[in-house]
């Protein structure tokens, strides 16, 4: 683990410890922990599949969240990558800027990402709902009905060898289960129809408002890597 992991790590509040060398052998200190970071392939060209899908989200009226959207927020990265990230809904930065995971929450996310080897712009993020829910109220079951299709095409489009479920909202709405999210947390499950493996963490909404909970978002982290390196 370089600096650079270790900066982020503290941004999420994790200590990480450090065996120490002994001054007189002239070696730096360095992090024990038995983690290879597997680099990802670079960003492809957007293939015509992505660009049609985008288009049919963007003119979507399926629902009523159509009337109160300034714009739909389709997902954002790496359209070879091999991480999916699945969030809930977009916010009200989100709906402005057109891209999931902005502000603080994202800045969150990114250090999240970047804590286990991974660049933003390596992963593909996206979320349960496309258009944001007033209020940022959690999704109505019609709604994640209508939206359902279209995260599911990206997954097709996608096929990544993981996905993490940020949220309770997004692990359940996956899962397709009305588990609470500490029952989801600490397990490897499967998106439904397909042998892709599904880990469940904390939103970083949430662990804004609940730092001591980043150490736990870490292990789902640790486990999420762990399972990504053997699929």
């Amino acid at each position: 683990m370089d600096s650079r992991q270790l900066h982020y790590l503290e941004t999420m509040g994790i200590q990480v410890w450090q065996q120490r060398q002994p001054t007189s052998t002239g070696k730096k200190p360095r992090v024990e922990t038995g983690e290879e970071i597997i680099p990802l392939a670079p960003s492809a060209e957007v293939a015509p599949e992505w660009e049609e899908l985008a288009v049919q989200v963007a003119g979507c009226m399926a629902c009523s969240l159509h009337c109160g959207r300034t714009q739909t927020v389709f997902g954002v990265g790496d359209q070879a990558a091999k991480w999916l990230i699945v969030g809930e809904a977009p916010g009200a930065e989100e709906d402005r800027q057109g891209e999931p995971f902005v502000g603080r929450a994202g800045q969150l996310l990114n250090a999240m990402l970047e804590a286990v080897g991974l660049q933003r712009g390596q992963v593909y993020i996206a979320n349960i709902l496309k258009c944001r829910p007033p209020n940022n109220r959690d999704p109505l079951p019609e709604e994640v009905a209508h939206c359902e299709p279209y995260l599911r095409r990206q997954v097709a489009l996608l096929r990544p060898r993981i996905i993490l479920a940020v949220g309770r909202v997004a692990g359940q709405n996956l899962l397709k289960t009305s588990l609470p999210l500490g029952r989801l947390r600490g397990s490897v499950h499967q998106y439904p129809e397909t042998a892709i493996p599904l880990v469940v963490t904390y939103h970083p909404a949430y662990l804004l408002r609940a730092p001591r909970e980043k150490r736990r978002a870490w292990q789902d982290l640790q486990l999420a890597h762990k399972v990504y390196r053997e699929f």
